[in-house]
């Protein structure tokens, strides 16, 4: 995978965590901003695609009411509560 630059501000504060992280991980600083900056923007495109998922449903009409989604897990949970015993 091909890397590119990119410039960023962080406080003081971060700054000097993520220089005491890399020091006691023996990574570099841009390392971990990487894998930080990763993990954050694969979390954020899986909530945006769920949420553009959920509009498209909803444009098809492949939605549920409300009041009958509630019923339905209503009586899932009284089926497991009796095979519990």
């Amino acid at each position: 995978m091909t890397s590119v630059t990119m410039t960023i501000r962080l406080s003081q504060d971060t700054k000097d965590a993520l220089g005491r992280i890399a020091a006691a991980t023996r990574r570099t600083n841009s390392y971990l901003a990487a894998e930080a900056i990763e993990a954050y923007v694969a979390q954020q495109m899986a909530i945006v695609e769920g949420i553009q998922a959920g509009l498209d449903d909803l444009k098809a009409g492949q939605t549920v009411p409300h009041d009958t989604a509630m019923a339905r897990l209503e009586a899932t949970i009284v089926a497991a509560e009796r095979a519990k015993g």
